[in-house]
């Protein structure tokens, strides 16, 4: 790389970390009122969107390991956010599926967290949020 091109992406890695560190604080402040964490919030999302899942399911979803996953649905059942119960096609298995409460929970969290993202790409013009949408789902995926 270049002198020029190293500026560059060390000047685009900074901007990232910096909107990153925004977006995640503003994020936390959102879910304050809930007391979950974003990862919390996310597995609740998850399983909003895609109904009742197998541990190793959601844990594919939220790309973390099944440990993880295992820890965050304990944290979300002690709050009656969640309920598990065994897969009658694997008794090994366990899946698990938001409560009543945890699906007008995790809307009122979705709605939070939506607002805490508009308060900082609010300022793009609609544009320039499409194609950072797009970018950054090239990136991540």
């Amino acid at each position: 790389m270049t002198g020029d091109a190293e500026g560059v992406a060390d000047g685009l890695a900074d901007a990232f970390w910096a909107v990153t560190r925004r977006l995640r604080h503003r994020t936390r402040e959102a879910l304050a009122p809930w007391d979950v964490t974003p990862g919390q919030s996310r597995a609740l999302d998850v399983l909003i969107r895609h109904g009742e899942l197998r541990l190793s399911a959601l844990a594919e979803h939220l790309r973390i390991a099944p440990r993880s996953a295992t820890e965050v649905v304990d944290d979300l059942e002690a709050r009656g956010l969640v309920r598990r119960r065994p897969d009658a096609a694997d008794r090994r298995a366990t899946l698990v599926a938001p409560t009543e409460h945890g699906t007008r929970t995790g809307a009122a969290i979705h709605a939070a967290r939506r607002s805490a993202a508009e308060d900082l790409f609010g300022s793009l013009a609609p544009a320039d949020r499409e194609q950072l949408a797009r970018i950054l789902r090239t990136l991540r995926d």
